[in-house]
């Protein structure tokens, strides 16, 4: 996109909660400039807001293996799909929360481990066309050697298991289409990318 191009144009007309759960959904009537010249001017658009997430691809680079979890998703469940999916470690932020925060914490959670340095990767928008939603990613330093097992938060009704594969496994397994995920995609290709940048900024 040429940086001298003219920006388009948008308003806000109404603004309206539409369902107020756990979730919202909040309903939007707009206008905004065309490309071609003039103006849509009473488009409605439905958002889903549920906050903004980091997510964490945890990988030692000592022993080049990565950590993957796994754990059911009700979208693949509904749609006919299998539902237990090869993912990376994320979660929402919490009110007060910095995006270091919300990676250890979750670290912790869902993989059992500890996070020694992060490096961010991109943040990104989930879904734009449906959601407010923003992701933060990055890759994590830990120590694999003792990591596994079975975690997530029983309140939270999680089961999640640790997968910990080389690094060459896991981009096999994505080149393969065993990982359907975006946040994994996205963050193991990243990988793929940087790692000697990762190995040299980490020292090893």
């Amino acid at each position: 996109m040429s940086t001298d191009a003219p920006q388009q144009q948008y308003e806000i007309l109404t603004r309206d909660v539409a369902y107020d759960g756990y979730f919202q959904i909040v309903r939007y009537r707009i206008k905004h400039s065309c490309f071609a010249g003039g103006w849509h001017d009473n488009v409605m658009r439905e958002v889903f807001e549920r906050g903004h997430a980091v997510a964490v691809l945890p990988y030692d680079p000592v022993l080049d293996q990565v950590v993957l979890i796994e754990q059911f998703r009700i979208g693949p469940a509904a749609i006919g799909q299998y539902p237990w999916l090869l993912e990376i470690v994320a979660g929402i932020i919490e009110q007060g929360e910095s995006l270091d925060d919300v990676a250890r914490r979750e670290m912790e959670e869902e993989a059992g481990c500890t996070v020694s340095e992060l490096m961010p990767m991109y943040q990104a928008y989930v879904s734009p066309g449906g959601t407010t939603e923003t992701m933060a990613l990055f890759c994590g330093r830990i120590d694999s050697s003792s990591v596994g097992g079975v975690h997530g938060l029983d309140d939270e009704q999680e089961d999640i298991k640790v997968h910990v594969v080389s690094r060459e496994q896991a981009l096999t397994w994505l080149a393969e289409g065993k990982i359907s995920s975006s946040p994994a995609i996205i963050a193991l290709q990243w990988l793929a990318l940087n790692r000697e940048r990762v190995l040299v900024e980490w020292g090893v």
